[in-house]
């Protein structure tokens, strides 16, 4: 206990008088009194426009005259403090003033050797504090593993949910593309189901982004909680024997029990469904309202190819038979592909057509401009048909082409052209189901109905009233 008294008294005997702490390098003036160098210097520049003498201050303490010329300083006061310093970053014993060179296995604390010796600690398993150090630190260390590892796994579920996020509202973009494309087919019949839908998805987009956003900022509470939990140990690992046996079982505990939270996982699974294709069977009476009678064009037929008498039904006769009975061979016809073109010529407005395919196995339909060459083996530009091929699946064309899957071969196909809004789109006409719709595109010239009939084909173009 005379060790805290006789620390306590060096400490205030250390103490400057002005700033009232450990002094920083010390100097002693003319009276013997000692102060910070920096605390009297700047005492003295403070005193100096009201002290009579010039150069001359008196003592904060005892009022004695000095000079700012005769500073000296005191290195054994200097050395003093920094025992003091020294002294401070040992645990002493509260009760004995000793050091607490033991460590208590059964309480788990530091203790001194007179604390040994007395009732509360008798029959106690203790230690010496540098014996026992080494393997409570390998301890610590472990545990600092467990939780650099645990904090990895966080970082890998927050790279995993925010990948999540990415993919969510990825799949919600192409959702609302693929539900805008097909309800700008109708636009103006479905509107109001549109937008519907629209918000629905919108809600249920937002709704599990907030959870999923929830859960990226629960792991970055977790994270930081960790970051601050291992900074702690770290600075722990690196202290001196007594701070670091300072409440070690504690830490252990404490810092052991912490593992990995995985927050509730979100289902990315779309609960939105809209199914526009059951709208466009209640929404066929309003495309008949569009409905045109279209006939076929003698003048742009290939010479394999025969119309009916109305001009509303053609077939492809096969090689064969027009070498022995060769149709006329027009300057407007095509040469190479087996198709024909409609009368009809659409500027401007919405038209819709339809054309019966059951006798065909291999067919393309849609429209084209007016001045497509005639003598190509696969269309390039100006063309917006689609085509069935042998093993029942679809294909558009344009400049390129691009396969889509067809749910039900159709036996009646429908094709809708809005001429001011650049889409062109087919319909199964039998379902009332959307088959496929072009990009939007800028019509400029005049476009006509189109057919390709291939082998053993034949298409019927249907009458509006029917």
């Amino acid at each position: 206990m005379a060790s805290v008294i006789v620390t306590k008294k060096l400490r205030e005997e250390a103490t400057c008088p002005i700033c009232l702490e450990l002094m920083t390098d010390p100097v002693t003036i003319n009276c013997g009194h000692s102060y910070c160098r920096m605390c009297i210097v700047c005492f003295t520049e403070s005193q100096s426009s009201e002290t009579s003498s010039v150069g001359t201050f008196h003592c904060p303490q005892c009022r004695k005259p000095f000079t700012s010329d005769h500073l000296r300083p005191n290195k054994q006061l200097g050395n003093i403090i920094e025992t003091i310093k020294e002294t401070d970053h040992q645990s002493l014993c509260e009760k004995h003033g000793e050091q607490l060179h033991l460590f208590c296995e059964d309480d788990g604390q530091l203790i001194c050797w007179r604390c040994e010796r007395t009732p509360e600690h008798k029959g106690h398993v203790t230690v010496l504090v540098e014996d026992v150090c080494q393997g409570y630190r390998v301890q610590l260390q472990k545990v600092v593993s467990k939780l650099k590892e645990t904090k990895f796994n966080y970082m890998q579920l927050k790279l995993y949910t925010t990948q999540k996020i990415s993919s969510w509202e990825e799949k919600i973009k192409r959702e609302e593309e693929r539900i805008h494309s097909e309800f700008r087919n109708l636009h103006t019949f479905l509107h109001e189901e549109e937008e519907f839908y629209m918000c629905q998805l919108k809600e249920e987009k937002e709704k599990k982004l907030n959870r999923l956003q929830e859960n990226v900022a629960h792991l970055d509470n977790k994270l930081q909680e960790l970051r601050n939990c291992i900074l702690e140990l770290d600075k722990k690992c690196q202290g001196s024997a007594q701070n670091f046996m300072q409440d070690i079982k504690e830490t252990l505990s404490r810092n052991s029990a912490i593992n990995l939270e995985k927050p509730e996982d979100v289902s990315l699974k779309l609960h939105t469904v809209c199914n526009v294709s059951e709208r466009y069977v209640r929404s066929r009476k309003m495309l008949k309202h569009y409905q045109v009678n279209v006939t076929l064009d003698p003048d742009t037929a290939h010479r394999e190819l025969r119309l009916s008498d109305n001009q509303r039904r053609v077939s492809n006769a096969g090689k064969f038979f027009s070498t022995y009975f060769p149709g006329p061979q027009t300057a407007g016809g095509f040469r190479v592909l087996p198709c024909i073109l409609g009368r009809e010529h659409f500027t401007s407005g919405r038209h819709y057509f339809e054309v019966d395919v059951r006798k065909g196995t291999e067919w393309g339909v849609g429209v084209c401009l007016e001045n497509v060459p005639r003598n190509t083996r696969e269309p390039t530009s100006g063309f917006w048909i689609i085509k069935l091929r042998n093993n029942k699946t679809g294909l558009a064309l344009t400049s390129h082409a691009t396969p889509f899957t067809l749910t039900n071969q159709p036996e009646v196909v429908g094709i809708m052209l809005d001429y001011e809004a650049g889409l062109v789109s087919f319909y199964n006409a039998t379902t009332g189901s959307h088959m496929y719709t072009f990009p939007k595109a800028s019509f400029s010239q005049a476009l006509r109905p189109y057919f390709q009939v291939n082998r053993h084909c034949s298409l019927s173009l249907i009458p509006s009233n029917e």
